[in-house]
C-alpha cells in the first residue's frame, strides 16, 4: 500500500515572539506543529488520569447501605473497608507519580533542541509506519484453480521461406514500434511518435498506466521477443497502480488492460499479471451500482463515481461497452472463486433477453436507470460490433456448452442478416447502419471485423448454415480489400459508403483517416485459417507494407489523416492496439495454424487470447449452470 508522503518539518513556520519577551515562552514559539502537538497529547494524558480518578476512584460518603422495605445490607466488614482505603490511597499515590512523570517529559521535551524534538518525531513516524506494514497483510491469496491446457503459444514458424520472411518482417516491425515507445513514452500510456513523447486520451484518464506495455505483453511473448517481455512485466510489477484518482472507460480498461494481463497470465504462467487483473477488476465493480445494473461508461478508480459519456443518447450505456464483459469477467470469477464477475455479466444478458428488440435489432443505446432503450441506432461497427461478437465467443469459450449465448448470437445475425447487409451495384457486400427506420449505406472500418467473425461461427449455425456465413464473411472479407485498394496509400479509411455511384470509397474528408486499425486484417486472418486461400496472406501483406512504407517514422508508426492524398499528414499517434491487434493479427497471418490453436484459445475483441474452459456440467462459483 502507498502511503502519502508527510510534509517536511521544514516546509512550514510559526513567527517567534517579540523582543522583550521570557524565554521560555520564545522557545515554544518556535516550536512547529508537530511538536506542539505532542504537548497537547502529554497533557491530555494527564488531565485524562486526573477525571479518571475523580470519577472512577471509590469514595466513602456514596458507600451508604442500600435499604429497601424487605432488604437490609449490612454495612460492610471492617477488613473491606480497610481494603477500600488503601485501594484508594494506592490509586492516589499512582496519579500523583503520573503527573510528576508527565510534567518532567513535558519539561524535558521543552529543553530539547529542534534537531533533536525533529529526530524524535520522525523515529515516531517510522514506528507507525512500520506498524502499518505489519498490520495490511496485502490482498488476499487467490484460491488455487488448474490452469487451463493450452497449446501453441510460441513458434509457429510456417515451413515456406517466402512466408517465414514476411513474418521476420512483422516481428521487426513490432520491435520498432516497442523499441521506440520504450525509449520516449515509456510508462505512458501511448506513444507520440513524431513529436517523441507520451501521449494518453481521456479513456484511460489522466494517469500514467502504461497501457501499451500490458496491451502489448502477450503479442512480444507470442513472437517470442522475451526480454522485451521481462521489460514489461517489471514495470507491471513495480509501477502499476490502480489505487490513481483516474476517471477511465470500463470498456477500454477491461478489453486491454485485464484482457491483456489474463493473457500474459495464461501465456507466461506468471502470478503478478493475474493478481493486477483482479486488482483492476475489484476497481471496476461499483460501475456496476446503477438501477438496472447496467454499468456505467465511465468509473473513477479511486472513488468508484461512475458516470455515462456526455454525448451518448440521453444519458445511455453504449451495447457494445457494457456487451464486451463477459469474456473477462467469466475468467476473473474463474481464477478468484468470486461469482459477482459472472453474475454482473449473466444479468446484462437475462436484462437484454426480456427486452423488445424493433425488428429484432438491438439499439446502440440503453439508459441505465430507466431501463430503456435510448436512440434507435443500430451497428455492427461502433458502437455496437463488439457486443455481437462476445455472444458467439462466450459460446466457443465455455467449450460449446454456453447454448444460450450462442441462440442470441445467432437471432442477432438473422435480424443483422435480413435488415443490415446489402449488395451494392457493384456487387460487392455491405453491412449498413439503421437508424430510426432507415438503412444508412455506410461502413464503418470497425465493421469489417464481421467477416472473421461470420467465419469462426460458421461451425455450429442452425441450419446447415455453416457454408452460407463462411461465405459471407469472405465476400466481407473482398468489401473490406476494396476499400483498400482503391485508396492512394492501399490502406482503408474510416468510413466508405455505397451510395451515388461511389462505393467503399469515403466522402467526408473527417472519414478519410487511417489510425493504425487492425479489423481488416483480423478478418484476414480468421479467412485464411478456415479457408487457405492465398489471397488472404497476399492482402495482408499488401497491408503490412502500406502501413510500413506511409505509417512508419522514426519514433515508431503514426496513423494517417488522409489516405486517398499521395502526402499524407500524420496524426502522431501510436494507439496502443497497434501492438495488441493490428501487428498480432499479421504475425499469426504469417505463421502456421499450430500457434494459437482456435480449438485452445479464444481472442477477445482487443485480440487478447484467452483459454477455452473445459467446465463441462461444472458450475462456475455461485452461479447457474454455464450451459443453461
Amino acid at each position: 500500500m502507498t502511503t502519502p508522503a508527510l510534509l517536511p518539518l521544514s516546509g512550514r513556520r510559526i513567527p517567534t515572539l517579540s523582543p522583550g519577551a521570557s524565554s521560555f515562552p520564545h522557545h515554544r514559539a518556535t516550536l512547529r506543529l508537530s511538536e506542539k502537538f505532542i504537548l497537547l497529547l502529554i497533557l491530555s494524558a494527564f488531565i485524562t488520569l486526573c477525571f479518571g480518578a475523580f470519577f472512577f476512584l471509590p469514595d466513602n460518603s456514596k458507600h451508604k447501605p442500600f435499604s429497601s422495605t424487605s432488604v437490609q445490607v449490612p454495612p460492610p466488614p471492617f477488613f473491606f473497608s480497610s481494603f477500600y482505603c488503601k485501594e484508594e490511597e494506592s490509586l492516589r499515590d499512582k496519579i500523583r507519580a503520573d503527573h510528576e512523570r508527565a510534567l518532567q517529559e513535558a519539561k524535558e521535551k521543552l529543553r530539547k533542541s529542534r534537531e533533536e524534538l525533529q529526530a524524535e518525531i520522525q523515529t515516531e513516524k517510522n514506528k507507525v509506519m512500520e506498524d502499518l506494514k505489519k498490520k495490511d497483510t496485502g490482498p488476499k491469496p487467490l484460491p488455487p484453480v488448474p490452469m487451463p491446457k493450452v497449446a501453441g503459444v510460441s513458434d509457429g514458424e510456417p515451413p515456406e521461406p517466402d512466408v517465414k520472411e514476411k513474418r521476420d518482417k512483422i516481428r521487426e516491425m513490432m520491435k520498432h514500434a516497442w523499441d521506440s515507445y520504450r525509449q520516449y513514452g515509456w510508462g505512458h500510456n501511448e506513444l507520440k511518435p513524431l513529436a517523441k513523447k507520451g501521449h494518453s486520451t481521456n479513456i484511460f484518464g489522466n494517469s500514467q498506466l502504461g497501457a501499451t506495455i500490458v496491451d502489448a505483453l502477450d503479442t512480444l511473448y507470442i513472437m517470442g521477443l522475451h526480454e522485451e517481455f521481462r521489460d514489461g512485466q517489471e514495470w507491471i510489477e513495480q509501477n502499476l497502480d490502480f489505487g490513481v484518482n483516474a476517471e477511465v472507460s470500463v470498456f477500454e480498461v477491461n478489453i486491454r488492460f485485464i484482457g491483456g494481463l489474463l493473457a500474459a497470465y495464461y501465456l507466461s504462467g506468471q502470478e503478478v499479471f493475474k493478481l493486477k487483473a483482479v486488482q483492476l477488476a475489484e476497481k471496476l465493480l461499483p460501475a456496476f451500482n446503477t438501477p438496472t445494473g447496467i454499468p456505467w461508461a465511465m468509473v473513477n478508480l479511486k472513488s468508484g463515481v461512475g458516470r455515462n459519456w456526455g454525448w451518448a443518447s440521453a444519458g445511455s450505456s453504449i451495447l457494445a461497452e457494457f456487451g464486451t464483459l463477459h469474456m473477462e469477467f467469466v475468467h476473473l470469477t474463474y481464477l478468484t472463486g468470486n461469482p459477482a464477475y459472472y453474475q454482473k455479466v449473466m444479468h446484462i444478458r437475462k436484462l437484454l433477453a426480456k427486452m423488445d428488440r424493433p425488428n429484432g435489432l438491438y439499439p446502440n443505446y440503453l439508459n441505465p436507470r430507466t431501463g430503456r432503450w435510448g436512440q434507435h441506432h443500430t451497428s455492427v461497427g461502433g458502437l455496437g460490433d463488439s457486443f455481437y461478437e462476445y455472444l458467439l465467443k462466450a459460446w466457443l469459450m465455455s467449450d460449446k456448452t454456453d447454448t444460450e449465448a450462442r441462440k442470441t448470437y445467432d437471432d442477432a445475425i438473422e435480424a443483422i442478416e435480413r435488415h443490415l447487409i446489402r449488395k451494392s451495384n457493384g456487387g460487392l457486400t455491405f453491412i449498413g447502419e439503421w437508424k430510426n427506420g432507415h438503412l444508412e449505406r455506410k461502413m464503418g472500418h470497425l465493421a469489417c471485423f464481421a467477416g472473421g467473425m461470420f467465419a469462426l461461427g460458421a461451425d455450429g449455425s442452425p441450419d446447415d448454415k455453416a457454408g452460407h456465413y463462411l461465405q459471407l464473411g469472405a465476400e466481407i472479407a473482398h468489401t473490406c480489400h476494396e476499400s483498400y485498394d482503391r485508396t492512394v496509400l492501399k490502406l482503408g479509411p474510416e468510413a466508405f459508403k455505397f451510395d451515388s455511384g461511389l462505393e467503399a470509397v469515403a466522402v467526408r474528408q473527417n472519414e478519410k483517416y487511417y489510425i493504425l486499425r487492425p479489423e481488416v486484417i483480423e478478418t484476414y486472418w480468421y479467412m485464411w485459417r478456415f479457408t487457405h486461400d492465398p489471397k488472404y496472406r497476399q492482402w495482408g501483406w499488401e497491408a503490412a507494407q502500406a502501413i510500413d512504407k506511409y505509417c512508419r517514422v522514426s519514433g515508431g508508426f503514426s496513423g494517417v489523416k488522409d489516405v486517398y492524398s499521395s502526402n499524407p499528414t500524420y496524426d502522431d499517434v501510436q494507439q496502443s492496439f497497434f501492438l495488441a491487434e493490428t501487428l498480432k493479427y499479421l504475425y499469426l497471418l504469417f505463421s502456421s495454424d499450430d500457434l494459437m490453436p482456435l480449438e485452445s484459445w479464444v481472442f477477445n475483441t482487443e485480440a487478447h487470447p484467452l483459454p477455452v474452459l473445459h467446465l463441462g456440467n461444472i458450475t462456475l462459483p455461485g452461479s447457474e449452470p454455464a450451459q443453461r
